[in-house]
């Protein structure tokens, strides 16, 4: 062979190292239809399958995690040296999700870890509020990305995606929502009571009394549900128009940032977890409350945005690592996907798993 051919030769067959790693093998369906088994191999198909296979082991330790697995600190109280009283502290979970989910069918995913007091904290845009209130009130429909806008502002029938929701569905919502809000300036005017976002949510909650509602659930379990742009949506449109025919209500928003920023800072000593469907607001306001305790523990973040036009919805966790939101230490996953595919099969994984426990 001459030199020439031998070094194609050593091109074409150059030597690998070892690689220490999983083997990339998917599901195998002679084995049946086995859901534990399908999720199980999730980390070892590659792609973005692999991705929500790692954030299935991130949300896992999430729940696993109990401080009695820490070391003791030198400067606590002999009542938190004791390993029963460790063994029962747990990680904080902050969710966060954009207010087209509870407009989806995830809206039930989310009511179930509520009701069962899976997650500690929420974030959601106005959207993600009134949505849930307008779906006990009437339904949501399935339509189709395409159907023409002009056509259907004709019918009333206002799109989301592919899914549609009658125009009058905000009526009723209105006149559901306009005597609680008489309501409310009553009792602040005769009671000083200090109205903020999440205060007003929990008190929406307690009067929808619909066992369907993922904010009936958060009243009655007591999880508080932030909601810092409340007015950025048909609830805004409700306190425009309240304003108008009966003006004085205050919703405070400051007392509110307050209240988030202290569910991160006084976390301690458990550790804080976030799993955040979608970007924007809800995204950015979970990591940030995060930054004041030096960082979240565990993160996962499921969305399509890309990181490339800088945006905060596309970055990936280490960005938020830079600002100190996530600490470097932290375990993390980013699935590139539509939520409504990921965050049912990541449940299955995780929360429902637990509960069968």
């Amino acid at each position: 062979m001459g030199s020439q051919e031998k070094n194609i030769s050593s091109l074409v067959f150059k030597a690998s190292e070892s690689l220490d790693s999983v083997k990339i093998s998917g599901y195998n369906f002679e084995h049946g239809r086995d859901l534990d088994a399908l999720l199980g191999s999730m980390i070892s198909t590659g792609f973005q399958a692999t991705n929500l296979g790692e954030a299935i082991k991130v949300v896992n330790q999430m729940l696993d995690w109990r401080l009695s697995h820490d070391e003791p600190m030198a400067d606590i109280s002999e009542a938190e040296r004791d390993p029963a009283f460790r063994e029962t502290i747990k990680c904080k979970i902050f969710l966060g999700f954009t207010s087209n989910l509870i407009s989806s069918g995830i809206r039930e995913t989310i009511r179930f870890l509520v009701q069962h007091r899976m997650v500690d904290v929420l974030v959601t845009t106005a959207g993600g509020i009134e949505e849930d209130f307008i779906k006990c009130l009437a339904p949501t429909f399935k339509g189709d990305f395409a159907l023409s806008g002009t056509t259907l502002r004709a019918k009333g029938w206002n799109r989301i995606g592919n899914l549609l929701v009658p125009n009058e569905n905000y009526c009723k919502f209105g006149d559901w929502i306009m005597p609680i809000l008489d309501q409310m300036l009553i009792e602040q005017t005769t009671k000083g009571v200090l109205w903020t976002p999440s205060r007003m949510i929990a008190r929406l909650g307690r009067e929808i009394d619909d066992p369907n509602s993922y904010l009936y659930w958060a009243s009655k379990n007591d999880i508080p549900v932030y909601c810092p742009a409340i007015t950025d949506g048909s609830i805004g449109d409700m306190l425009y128009l309240h304003s108008s025919r009966n003006p004085g209500l205050v919703v405070d928003i400051v007392q509110d940032v307050r209240s988030m920023d202290e569910e991160a800072i006084y976390a301690s000593p458990r550790k804080s977890g976030i799993v955040i469907l979608g970007g924007g607001l809800p995204k950015h306001h979970i990591c940030n409350a995060n930054m004041l305790r030096d960082g979240a523990d565990f993160a996962v973040f499921i969305n399509t945005a890309q990181e490339f036009d800088g945006s905060d919805s596309g970055a990936r966790p280490d960005e938020a690592v830079s600002w100190g939101k996530i600490k470097g230490s932290a375990n993390t996953a980013k699935v590139h996907c539509d939520a409504t595919i990921a965050f049912p099969l990541l449940v299955a994984a995780t929360f429902a798993k637990m509960m069968e426990k």
